[in-house]
């Protein structure tokens, strides 16, 4: 089964300063700031929801395709998806921008100061899915992630146009996208991931209630954190399947992209949907037991060893087949 993803690539550079900013700060003359904070810690974090997902599609020993737009600092990052399985070969490469980067500063008692700089993602809106599709044979499913809202739009007309199955994937997006814009996304979508905010948020920008969600989509996923996931379809009970068992809890960035990586994972594998978010909760563990989006490992061993704790010893020799 091939599938695309596009969405989001960037690169987070955090920063610890050992001080407090409020020391820094003069009340009086906070129209005129100009500070230097000298840091002790930079930690530079591959991101961006598209590369997250792929990255565990590769780890899990399929192809995915990577779709997105870049700059020409992309090298380093492109070698990084190459070796753990991920196709970047449908990655556009701005002439003028750098890739989209979040830089953030954090004092010692955890206040902020951070920019986000967007670049080339906003040429993300120039990618046609047509050529991609039809050089690799064929595209058997799209997810359409946060990206340039312009971009997301249009990747999901293009899949309505060329009969291509897509997940619509709105996430943080929802909060920058209009009601039209949110209806073009999911309308015809097989699948539709969002948490539980992002599910009120859009039946509310749509003005769809939940069942005419479910007129306009396959399959509804959402997330539910600690409560794991629940899965509806139009005139079938809804499915509960609980969370996985976590040892520790580290970081909950990029945890919703693994969750996206195991169950699209299991979708190639053609599992059932109760397996394919079992597979999909197994994976968003690992992403939460340590720090950064992209630095779990994952094995066949750890997954099957986490998804016989988690579910029991059928379940985990039914996806080992697949591994």
């Amino acid at each position: 089964m091939r599938i695309a993803v596009t969405g989001s690539i960037a690169t987070d550079h955090l920063m610890t300063f050992e001080g407090r900013f409020a020391e820094q700060l003069i009340a009086d003359q906070l129209e005129q700031v100009s500070l230097s904070f000298l840091v002790d810690e930079l930690e530079v974090r591959r991101g961006g929801v598209a590369a997250n997902i792929c990255f565990g599609m590769g780890r899990l020993g399929l192809k995915p395709v990577l779709v997105g737009a870049v700059g020409a600092d992309f090298d380093e990052y492109r070698s990084w998806l190459d070796r753990h399985g991920v196709d970047t070969s449908g990655v556009h490469i701005s002439e003028v921008r750098h890739t989209a980067r979040f830089v953030c500063t954090t004092d010692r008692d955890h206040n902020q100061i951070a920019s986000f700089y967007a670049g080339a993602m906003a040429e993300a809106r120039n990618i046609e899915l047509g050529p991609l599709a039809e050089r690799d044979g064929g595209l058997d499913l799209v997810l359409v992630g946060a990206n340039d809202p312009e971009a997301m739009v249009r990747h999901s007309d293009e899949c309505r146009t060329r009969g291509i199955a897509f997940a619509a994937d709105p996430s943080q997006q929802l909060a920058r996208m209009e009601g039209p814009e949110v209806r073009r996304l999911v309308e015809g979508a097989t699948y539709l991931f969002t948490n539980e905010y992002e599910k009120a948020l859009a039946e509310q920008k749509t003005g769809w209630s939940e069942d005419e969600v479910l007129e306009r989509v396959t399959t509804r996923v959402t997330t539910l954190g600690a409560k794991g996931v629940r899965i509806d379809r139009k005139g079938e009970p809804s499915l509960h399947v609980p969370a996985a068992a976590v040892t520790t809890k580290v970081d909950p960035t990029g945890v919703g992209d693994a969750f996206r990586a195991g169950f699209l994972a299991a979708v190639a594998w053609e599992l059932p949907l109760e397996r394919c978010a079992q597979v999909g909760n197994a994976v968003a563990v690992h992403s939460l037991e340590v720090d950064g989006p992209q630095e779990y490992r994952l094995t066949a061993e750890t997954l099957t060893e986490r998804l016989a704790h988690s579910y029991g010893d059928e379940v985990a020799r039914e996806v080992a087949g697949h591994l």
